[in-house]
């Protein structure tokens, strides 16, 4: 079997960190997919041609005429254009795992795998892993989203129907109030009194958050704002934890599908390196290698972070004894990913009624506020 050229995948190594433990930053949330800019295909439509050509090639069909049709199937110019440049530099005798990689769409992480698909005949197998990990990937993120996304579509509502109150109605009620005289209950002074500092500030506070969304757009990137934004997630209640959850799922089911490809263990830890984009996980795995290197098992160089739990080091030691990592990671990658449906369901179930319970108790207090007077003049007249 012809030796595959490992130099063409090296990275250079970031600086190392002199504390282990430290926890690290985080450059998005759910998916880096979502992301502006990214040159890379989607995940849906990385799901989508590793479903389809692997099971064409299952079928007997050979990879030039299936990618020929998964070509003809797509719908938008922009990707029609993409697959055919592939296919055009196969059809020139190009590797297929190479005219991939030359597109610039795909992550080294799938370039790798597919080239040793290619070099062991196992083509159809790891295009079939490649499209559960994009598969899973893709639904773990649409279940987050619709549990999340009633929740915040009513928590935006009620600071809409907020403002416009602040912003709309009290001042009408004030022009009211003023004509009329008379000392105002405390409660009213008060809403009246925010009601025109938000008026008064509403252009300076816009500039102010417009400024404040810019800054950390362009710093988004950097490791010092990773470090530091992904530290200050990982203590907020819940959604630290969700987020740490959502993450090591990722890092396990890579490893997972890398393992089982036959990738040596240290190169399968620098790819998932570079292709998991969280920074905890991302300058811990540098550490590894390196401990690694130094004769350390696996399990005692994870250990070494809190990022990663006690019982997940605990099962990869199983893993490591019995020669059976890609099984433990797999276990692990499908509890991590029953975890987080659960804990976002939760959440979201959760977060229902405190909204609708805030949302009563702001426009009430206005409401109140508002009429207050109003009843106070009536019972004056009486």
């Amino acid at each position: 079997m012809p030796t595959i050229d490992l130099s063409r995948y090296e990275k250079k190594k970031p600086p190392r960190s002199p504390q282990k433990n430290d926890r690290g930053g985080l450059m998005a949330f759910l998916n880096k997919d979502i992301s502006f800019g990214s040159q890379e295909l989607s995940d849906k439509k990385k799901e989508f041609l590793y479903m389809e050509l692997s099971s064409l090639l299952q079928a007997g069909i050979n990879l030039k005429s299936s990618f020929e049709l998964i070509t003809a199937s797509q719908e938008k110019e922009k990707d029609k254009q993409s697959f055919q440049d592939i296919q055009e530099r196969v059809l020139q005798g190009t590797a297929f795992s190479q005219a991939l990689e030359k597109s610039g769409k795909f992550s080294i992480y799938e370039i790798f795998s597919l080239e040793i698909g290619e070099e062991t005949g196992k083509l159809t197998e790891v295009l079939q892993d490649l499209a559960r990990f994009y598969q899973n990937k893709v639904k773990q993120r649409r279940k987050i989203i619709s549990s999340l996304s009633y929740p915040c579509i009513v928590l935006c509502t009620s600071m809409g129907a907020i403002f416009f109150m602040l912003e709309f109605v009290v001042p009408m009620f004030s022009d009211i109030f003023t004509r009329f005289g008379g000392q105002l209950p405390w409660i009213t002074s008060q809403i009246i009194r925010i009601s025109k500092t938000m008026e008064s500030n509403f252009f300076p506070a816009m500039l102010f958050f417009a400024s404040i969304t810019g800054f950390l757009w362009y710093s988004r990137k950097t490791e010092r704002f990773r470090k530091n934004f992904s530290r200050l997630l990982l203590k907020i209640p819940l959604a630290g934890n969700l987020v740490q959850k959502i993450y090591l799922a990722r890092f396990c089911n890579s490893m997972r599908l890398l393992i089982s490809a036959h990738i040596p263990l240290l190169r399968a830890i620098s790819l998932s390196r570079q292709m998991i984009g969280y920074y905890p996980i991302e300058s811990s795995l540098q550490m590894v290698e390196d401990d690694i290197l130094q004769g350390h098992s696996l399990h005692q160089s994870l250990a070494q972070f809190s990022i990663y739990p006690a019982k997940m080091i605990m099962l990869l030691k199983i893993g490591e004894e019995s020669n059976k990592l890609d099984y433990f990671f797999a276990r692990i990658s499908e509890q991590y990913i029953d975890e987080v449906e659960y804990k976002t369901a939760t959440l979201s179930s959760m977060m229902e009624p405190f909204i609708v319970i805030f949302l009563g108790l702001i426009v009430g207090t206005i409401l109140i506020a508002m009429y207050l007077p109003m009843f106070e003049m009536s019972n004056s007249f009486h």
